[in-house]
């Protein structure tokens, strides 16, 4: 009832099988992305983004990439965090290099960069899967954190080992470096964000996603019917390492600044990647936002509501984030594996019939 589905009928298979078939959902959809371009740029403030907006749209484009690979293939993958890193080093080498290039180009070649290491580190997911697929990957993480820290060509032989994005613009406005406006860089990090979920959804609902699932599901049932085991999960490796990649670039340049890796993408940015995607929901792109939008906010909500209002000590607050994201990752792995996103679609589905019980 809440949703009006009353004449919203469909006369074509196109108009039954788009991504939002009732239209409410998406004159939602527009108005959400009317907001985020159109108001939200006016009002931004530098705490807003970087408290808040740039690290959510950052890490929705990983949960994204991380969830096509685990969610969408049933790859398990622990090296996120090298990938991110990946994408953080190519862009810098390449921000450096080319000077003129546009900072759109730079960010899509760290994509790409990255999607090529992600292919060969997954090759190994020809012959292991599970447990041993997640070592591997695993081993990928501390090899290239381990390569980035101690080959001095990729931080341009610098005495910290930093890397410092220098200041660029995109059509006279300057994105990267202590002069960008806090609007500019959300809208740059908007826009690849929103590219990207729109390329993820279209690519799960077509041939490339079903055979992920198909994978996913049981990959020798798969194999038989035709589905080849190769071309699946390198295309899953490719296509999760260049949002992964993108996110690391974008992370580095626009949000950062200056990066050790050691520090900014250690294991620590795996498994904080990989619990977006358990908590927002595997196998979900709208998962992919809310768990990324989950995790974002609790820090904050919890520093507001428990250092400044309640008083209570810094580390305890910190302590505190970590056995609540504990607790919901058991509670989410047991009572509904599919996370938030299974309990937005229930919720929706109630929504249909309210007030009427059935």
């Amino acid at each position: 009832m809440f949703y009006r589905e009353a004449g919203d009928f469909k006369t074509s298979y196109v108009d039954d099988s788009q991504t939002f078939p009732i239209r409410f959902d998406r004159y939602r959809y527009y108005f959400v992305l009317a907001v985020a371009f159109g108001i939200i740029p006016f009002f931004i403030n530098d705490y807003w983004a970087n408290a808040i907006l740039l690290p959510f749209l950052i890490y929705a484009i990983a949960a994204i990439g991380l969830n096509i690979l685990v969610g969408y293939c049933g790859q398990v993958s622990l090296g996120t965090g090298g990938f991110m890193a990946v994408g953080a080093y190519a862009c810098y080498k390449l921000m450096t290099a080319f000077p003129e290039v546009s900072m759109f180009v730079h960010v899509l070649l760290a994509g790409g960069i990255t999607a090529g290491v992600g292919v060969l580190f997954g090759l190994p997911s020809l012959r292991i899967k599970g447990f041993y697929l997640a070592v591997a990957t695993l081993a990928a993480q501390f090899f290239l954190v381990w390569l980035f820290n101690r080959v001095p060509w990729f931080y341009n032989y610098s005495a910290s080992g930093q890397i410092n994005a220098p200041e660029r613009d995109v059509f006279g406005i300057i994105i990267t470096g202590p002069n960008a406006p806090a609007w500019a860089t959300y809208l740059f990090c908007l826009i690849f964000l929103t590219a990207s979920a729109i390329i993820a959804r279209n690519l799960t609902r077509g041939t490339i996603g079903r055979s992920w699932m198909a994978i996913r599901d049981m990959d020798i049932a798969a194999e038989i019917i035709g589905v080849n085991p190769l071309k699946a999960k390198l295309s899953a490796f490719a296509v999760s390492s260049f949002f992964v990649g993108i996110s690391g670039a974008l992370f580095f340049a626009l949000y950062l600044g200056a990066v050790e890796v050691g520090e900014a993408f250690g294991i620590q940015k795996s498994f904080l990647v990989l619990f977006m995607v358990i908590i927002g929901g595997l196998g979900s792109i709208f998962g992919s936002f809310a768990g990324a939008a989950f995790l974002v906010l609790l820090p904050v909500v919890l520093k507001v509501v428990g250092a400044d209002m309640l008083g209570w000590p810094t580390d305890i607050v910190a302590h505190l984030n970590l056995v609540i994201v504990g607790a919901l990752i058991i509670l989410f792995l047991i009572l509904e594996p599919h996370g938030l996103a299974q309990l937005w679609r229930v919720a929706k589905e109630k929504l249909r019939l309210w007030p009427f019980p059935h």
